[in-house]
Order: structure tokens, then sequence, then C-alpha cells
């Protein structure tokens, strides 16, 4: 690694006239989330100049915006903490196996505290566009309020997976005399939902969340179905004393093992065989996971549910039982079970007592496919076959997944090339990281990187960002950019993993479909992460930058 001192010495040295006036910032980061907060914490060690640009008045990205009743981690929280600063690991107390969103944002605004980030984060700070300057080798970002403009020469985004989030097309929604909102744009002040008629829209992973939390308070829920999504038991718990010290003492084997599987996670997939086990047995075996804690379930299964249909319509009627079992009524349980996928082909939802919320006498569950929403009114929404009078209206219909964020801005690389246009029918990059005729752009978590715990991708990735602008520094590179042929063989690597694995045709954000996006219809496949693995994804980015990182040019 190239040392500060030789680092400064050479970013000095090639602010000078061969690349122009010397930029606002050596390195602009957007977004002051997990990832941002990490790479800003490099950077500084590092010395060089640089600048968090955040849309939103604090930190937290995710863990800011997410404030709605239920929100919490599905990653058991000591595997989605960081894991790069022991004082860190000694001095933080998770409460709860699986931290609420309070928790999350009490961490992340501690981080920023101890290690003084906020002094190098602009809140308020929206993009609206940034255009690569080819004479002079630096981008030119322009902020939303006031059209101020700032110069760098690296971007490095960190805006998220699911920052985006998109409301339906549903005629009226303006004329709602109530309040409305989707979950992301929950007020920061607490809504008051006692006596209240609520509707949600939605059955996906944050309405199963959402749901169970306003049936406690409100006069009566109205839940809107349209595909029913699988869900299972989050079963969390409290962190006593004893059992995070113990969880401290094991942090090195903990992230050692999360680096080791597929998701990222403790848990790892059963591969005794499922056709090998008999049955009595998968389903002793099945009761031991539901009953437990978080993904085991998933991804603690056998590997053959992801992969043979016939393996996972075995397990996915064993999940449709254990609903009907918890739903009262015969035909509302049903109604609650997928027809048109299997268990764990789409990302599972974790929930808490969200099948029972519908055995509550305030609950009701409409089937949006039978009777479908027509219109909002003025006072609620009126379907084929009845007119419902409600105080609030959630909207839980998703995100615009991987490149909502990126599409929210207009991005402009080398000779003029629009982001927007290249991935009009879909992401392609360059390891998920660097986009070919996009110099000196690096992304944290962008499309086609590993499906994968959160942190334990982010971590690498900031790494490898880190060390890719070192070796620039060190070797007085002007500028960057990924191949054309490197990135169409990812991409094709990308999608061939799709033909692996069930999930490859599901619809879901996987496969980029949204029925709120045109564009995003089902069958018209974005290839929006690579599904791999994460040890090979890892080794892959690790191999690239060992061989003088293959596959990009530099200037």
């Amino acid at each position: 690694m190239v040392s500060v001192q030789r680092m400064e010495s050479t970013m000095s040295e090639r602010s000078g006239s061969s690349l122009g006036a010397q930029p606002d910032h050596e390195v602009v980061i957007i977004g002051a989330g997990v990832a941002g907060l990490y790479q800003i914490k490099r950077l500084v060690d590092m010395g060089v100049g640089a600048v968090v640009l955040e849309r939103d008045p604090d930190l937290g990205g995710t863990w800011y915006r997410n404030r709605y009743p239920g929100s919490r981690f599905d990653s058991e929280s000591y595997t989605y903490g960081y894991s790069w600063s022991q004082e860190l690991l000694d001095e933080w107390h998770w409460t709860e196996r699986f931290s609420p969103q309070p928790e999350t944002l009490r961490y992340l605004n501690f981080v920023a505290e101890k290690f003084d980030l906020r002094q190098h984060i602009r809140f308020n700070a929206a993009v609206e566009s940034m255009t690569f300057d080819d004479d002079e080798a630096i981008w030119r970002v322009k902020l939303s309020d006031g059209g101020e403009e700032l110069t760098t020469r690296f971007v490095v985004t960190a805006i998220g997976v699911l920052s985006v989030p998109t409301y339906p097309q549903i005629e009226g929604m303006d004329s709602f005399h109530g309040p409305s909102f989707h979950p992301f744009d929950w007020p920061t002040e607490p809504v008051d939902l006692a006596g209240k008629r609520v509707a949600v829209i939605g059955t996906g992973a944050t309405a199963i969340q959402l749901i169970p939390e306003v049936a406690k308070e409100a006069e009566h829920l109205t839940v809107f179905q349209r595909r029913p999504n699988w869900a299972a038991p989050l079963n969390n718990g409290l962190i006593s004393t004893e059992e995070m010290a113990d969880i401290r003492s094991r942090y090195d084997q903990i992230f050692e093992r999360c680096s080791q599987t597929a998701a990222g996670f403790e848990h790892d997939s059963d591969r005794r065989g499922f056709w090998k086990v008999p049955r009595e047995e998968r389903l002793e075996f099945w009761d031991s996971l539901y009953d437990g804690p978080g993904f085991g379930i998933w991804l603690q299964n056998f590997l053959e549910i992801f992969l043979d249909a016939e393996a996972n319509a075995e397990f996915s009627e064993y999940i449709a039982d254990r609903i009907r079992q918890r739903v009262d009524d015969p035909v509302l349980a049903e109604k609650l079970i997928p027809r048109d996928h299997g268990f764990g082909i789409q990302r599972v939802p974790l929930e808490t007592h969200y099948f029972e919320a519908y055995n509550r006498d305030n609950v009701t569950l409409v089937d949006a496919l039978e009777t479908p929403i027509e219109r909002i009114t003025p006072t609620g929404i009126q379907t084929a076959d009845a007119e419902y009078e409600f105080d609030l209206i959630v909207y839980a219909t998703g995100f615009d997944a991987f490149t909502g964020a990126f599409d929210q801005m207009d991005i402009v690389g080398s000779g003029g090339a629009k982001l927007a246009d290249k991935w009009a029918d879909g992401p392609k990059t360059y390891l998920g990281l660097l986009v070919n005729e996009f110099p000196n752009f690096v992304m944290l978590a962008g499309p086609q990187i590993a499906a994968t715990n959160f942190p334990r991708a982010i971590e690498p990735a900031v790494d490898w960002a880190t060390d890719l602008l070192a070796e620039m520094w060190e070797k007085g590179h002007r500028s960057f950019d990924a191949d054309a042929d490197a990135e169409q063989q990812w991409h094709d690597d990308v999608a061939a993993t799709y033909d692996l694995v069930l999930a490859g045709k599901a619809q879901s954000w996987i496969t980029g479909y949204n029925s709120n996006l045109e564009g995003h219809e089902y069958g018209k496949t974005r290839y929006n992460i690579y599904q791999g693995g994460a040890p090979r994804y890892m080794a892959r980015i690790r191999d690239v930058a060992n061989d003088g990182y293959q596959g990009v040019h530099f200037t």
C-alpha cells in the first residue's frame, strides 16, 4: 500500500497544469449510509481530501429512511455491524439478535461520532447530475438545491440497493384527503394510528414487518394483496450481557464464517443431499429450522431447494402447512400461500406474528386480483366491487432496485455517454464496481455485485475501491476506466448464474421485475446481482486487483 506521505505528494503534483485547476475535492462520495461511512473513514485515515454528499438531513441511508413500525434487520445484528475496528467491536452492545431500526441508526451515529466523521459529510446535498470532463479528467457534480457545482477527480457512489421507493400507478392518488405515503417516506414525527382506519397496499417484505405492528394500534387495518409472499418466523430475542461478551470473544470466527458462506451469513446450506435424507428426517430438520432464528430456514436448508424444482415444491408445501397451522380461517390461509413461485425463489421476508395478524377481528384481507383497485377516492379506495373509507393509506409497493438511485441522477461519462441510456434494458458493469465509459467512477454495492449480507459485501468493496485509488495516486495515473470487453464478460458471467438457480426466473427485484415501473415487466430479465456466491465473487475481485487490475485501463 502506498504511504500517506507519498500519496499526498503525488496528489499535489497531479493537481498541477497537466490537469488544469485543482478540483474542489479529490474524492466525492455520494451517500452517508453503511457504505459511505466506511469509505470516508478509509479516505480520511489516508489523508485524502474527500467529502460525502448526503441527500437526507442526517446520516444512516436505509436506516434513516426506513423508520416505519416493525423495521429491523433480518441479519443477525453481530454479523451486520462493521468488522474493521476492534474498539468498535469491544464497545458496542447489540441488545437484540435482530436489531430494530432505532438501534441500528444509533449504532451508525455512534460510529460517526466515535471517528469524527460528521465533519466530512454535507447533508441536504442531493446530486442532480454529474458529468465527466474529458479535457480536465474531473467530474463536475451539480447539486439539486441552487445548482451548486463541485469538481472532483473521483466519484464513489454509496447510494444503496433499495433506496428509491416505487408508488403504484392508481387513478386518483392525489385526491385522497388523508395522509398517504410509502414506508420509505414514513414521517419523522410519530404517526398516531389509534382509532384510525388504515389501508396497506402490498404484502412484500416491508409490509410483512409493518402489518402486525399497525394491527396492534389501528381501529381497523385493511390489507390489499395482489401476490402473496412466502415468509418465515424471525424468532428474535434479546442479547444478554453475558451473551454479548461471548459474541465479542468470537468475532474473528463469526466474520470468518460469514466470509465462507454463499450469502455472507453464519448459515450455510446442508449438503447431505435432499433425496438421500428420509422424508421423516427432512420434516424434523425443517421443524428445527422453522423454530430457530433468522435465515436458517432458508440458507441452512438443503442446497437442492435452490436448484431442484421438485425438492423446492416439497419444501414449499411444508411451509404452506405451517401457514395453515397459524391462520384460523382455512379460506384466508389459502389466500396467504403463494401459488406462482416456491419458497426461497425470492428473498425470504422474516416476520414476527405476521400470519397471526390476520386472526385479529380488526384486520381484513382484500384479494386485489379478484377485486382489483380501480381508483383512490377522496375518502378511501374503490375496488371492483366495493368502496372502503380510510383515514390513512400506506403504499408498501416496493423499490426501484439496484439502478433506481442511479436513474435519479443525470450521469454523463466520457464522450457524452449517458448511464441511463446504457442501462435502459438492464445494468452492465465490471464486477459491480466499475462501468465502461465512466472513468474515475466506482460503485459500492452497485448492480451485479454478489448477493450477500450487506456489510459483509460492503467492506471488501470499499477496500477494493480504496486500493484502486491508492494505485492511481502511487503510479501517477490520470484516470481509469473498465475495458468494454471485460465489462461484457462480467455481464455474461452474471447472466450465466441466473441459469443455475430457480431464483433466476423469479418475479422479483432480483430479476428486475416491478409492475409499477415501465420496462420492468416479468420475462424481461435485468441481471441485477451475481448469484454465484460471495466467496467466488470476493476471490474474483481479489484476483483482478492482484493481477494489476486486469480489465481496467489506466491513462
